[in-house]
């Protein structure tokens, strides 16, 4: 990716970044006081508290993804994809749940700020990480015999995406590592 095709609008920037926060905010308080949001809801204290707990952990680990994805959102895109899925999957299932009774409707209030609020950012987010750059985005199936001498190879792909280990990577030659190790 050139520096050109790293370069993205500051909008972007500030929705990754406030929901980060706004996760890792979520996940705190659902890990650090997981009985509250049921008692705010008149609903029954479930027997398992600690798998609201790891949904609170889940959630903060997503803001930890968002912060990272700030940083570069076209090419921590798959972040951001998968950040969406989630924030249209969790609403499927809540409906799901509410449907069989077993979770109150009232409880789908923070479907609004906890996924439906970001919908249109992060897919306008992948829309320009595709536009920008569309190979990115392209399926390939393993590698073959034939990528080893394509001009992206995965040694290329790993120089670029650590270039602290570059050095090693880069060593096609048996030989020569022998040689640098001895």
């Amino acid at each position: 990716m050139s520096n050109e095709e790293a370069r993205y609008p500051a909008w972007m920037w500030w929705v990754l970044i406030a929901a980060a926060i706004y996760n890792l905010a979520w996940g705190s308080f659902a890990v650090l006081v997981p009985a509250l949001p049921f008692k705010m809801l008149g609903v029954a204290i479930p027997n398992y508290l600690s798998l609201w707990q790891c949904i609170g952990m889940i959630v903060g680990v997503y803001g930890i993804g968002y912060g990272i994805a700030a940083m570069n959102p076209v090419r921590h895109w798959p972040i951001v994809l998968v950040g969406l899925l989630g924030k249209i999957f969790g609403p499927i299932g809540f409906i799901w749940t509410a449907m069989k009774g077993e979770l109150p409707w009232a409880a789908g209030a923070t479907i609004l700020t906890n996924d439906v609020m970001w919908w249109i950012p992060f897919g306008l987010i992948l829309l320009y990480a595709r536009r920008v750059d569309p190979q990115s985005f392209r399926l390939s199936g393993p590698p073959t015999q034939s990528s080893k001498t394509s001009s992206h190879s995965a040694a290329q792909v790993m120089a670029r995406s650590f270039p602290a280990v570059s050095v090693s990577v880069r060593m096609n030659d048996p030989q020569v590592l022998i040689e640098r190790i001895s």
